[in-house]
């Protein structure tokens, strides 16, 4: 008997067998296929990792406390300078009831006023009695501004109104607002820092100036009011890295889940950073961001108020948290020119600011807000970002 036929049997030699095959075709398969793979391996690495703070954008309000012209006042003021009047005719609800809106970024100015009573009798007040004007409301209650205390005005003198009073009155309902909302988006409270003296025709009020001395006042007010476990400050952003620049192009912002329910406290004015930085490099141990120059220890939030978007587009990939304007002096509102604000919305800042933050749209129906009153929205300038209903809120 002859030996069984195996089930396979070369019968053709290894060079003539490839010869009916495409070996070109294979390879650029292949290649396709690697390519297809490089695209796609980062966007799944992109939708897997967690969501950080500063992959969404948020609606913030300018002046966030101002409470409008009194009548008398606006009287005045249309008599005296129609045209700055034109830009401050404007008033936004209760910080509280902002929030409830969407609000997520809130602006406030302040004035030193380390020995209390400096911003107690406003000059506006005896202009419009001069003026034979009715009497306005009283702008606050007289003890509060007899008080030691930051205040919270746009303009001494002139514009002092707000809807809260003092700084820590601010902070306070703030902090209440987030112990009712535990798992809220971060809260970011932006403070300017005000001492610019006014020459008019009648004497005013000379500021006090943001000193370290100052500064030092303010990280204390904020801390009588907020726990340190309330809010993100610039020791938990640098973690292990020598500065906060570093950290936050290397490691990036804290998580989006770990960020729930924190506030951010930002410093507007740039030219006080160095004050605030002094014994403190690189923000140790103090508790508000600076408007830094990008690239410098303390740079991790930064303003372009006024763009251009290719800039901020930029900055924001690199990893810096950056505020801008959707609009200014109520020029945008006026002519319902939604122009400046969908650039500023596609450039990827993240703090938005406006005077017409969604549920308080102008006049003419100029509004800044996302699509279904949503109190985020994923970040366009992340590619691959997936953000789910549940992201952004609350």
């Amino acid at each position: 008997m002859s030996a069984t036929r195996p089930a396979f049997e070369l019968r053709t030699s290894p060079a003539r067998a490839w010869r009916g095959i495409d070996v070109l075709a294979i390879a650029t398969h292949a290649c396709a296929a690697l390519l297809a793979l490089a695209v796609v391996l980062p966007s799944l690495a992109a939708e897997s990792a967690p969501l950080r703070m500063n992959q969404l954008q948020y609606i913030g309000s300018h002046n966030s406390y101002h409470a409008g012209i009194a009548p008398s006042e606006a009287v005045l003021w249309k008599r005296t300078d129609p045209e700055l009047f034109a830009k401050i005719d404007y008033s936004h609800p209760p910080l509280t009831r902002q929030f409830d809106d969407g609000v997520r970024q809130i602006e406030l100015d302040i004035y030193a006023d380390a020995k209390g009573g400096r911003y107690a009798h406003p000059a506006i007040a005896e202009q419009v009695a001069k003026a034979g004007l009715p009497a306005d409301p009283p702008f606050a209650d007289a003890q509060v501004m007899r008080r030691p205390g930051f205040k919270v005005m746009h303009i001494q003198d002139l514009d002092q109104r707000s809807t809260c009073q003092p700084l820590v009155a601010c902070l306070r309902e703030v902090r209440a607002w987030s112990q009712a909302h535990p798992r809220h988006l971060p809260l970011f409270v932006l403070l300017e820092t005000e001492e610019t003296p006014l020459q008019l025709a009648f004497p005013t009020v000379q500021p006090e100036p943001f000193d370290t001395r100052a500064l030092d006042a303010l990280d204390a007010e904020i801390r009588s009011v907020f726990a340190r476990h309330d809010y993100i400050a610039p020791d938990d952003v640098r973690g292990k890295f020598a500065t906060l620049n570093a950290a936050i192009r290397a490691q990036g912002w804290p998580t989006l889940d770990s960020a729930r329910g924190k506030i951010v406290f930002l410093l507007d004015q740039r030219h006080v950073g160095p004050a605030y930085l002094q014994g403190h490099p690189s923000l140790r141990d103090r508790v508000l961001f600076t408007n830094a120059a990008p690239g410098g220890d303390d740079a991790a939030f930064t303003e372009l108020n006024d763009g251009p978007a290719e800039d901020i587009a930029r900055l924001v990939r690199q990893g810096y948290l950056v505020r801008t304007r959707t609009d200014a002096d109520l020029k945008e509102p006026l002519r319902n020119d939604g122009t400046r604000r969908d650039a500023m919305l596609a450039s990827g800042a993240q703090l938005l600011s406006t005077d017409y933050p969604d549920g308080e749209a102008a006049a003419h129906g100029y509004v800044v807000g996302f699509p279904g009153h949503r109190r985020a929205r994923c970040n366009p300038q992340f590619a691959g970002l997936r953000c789910s209903e549940a992201d952004l809120a609350p």
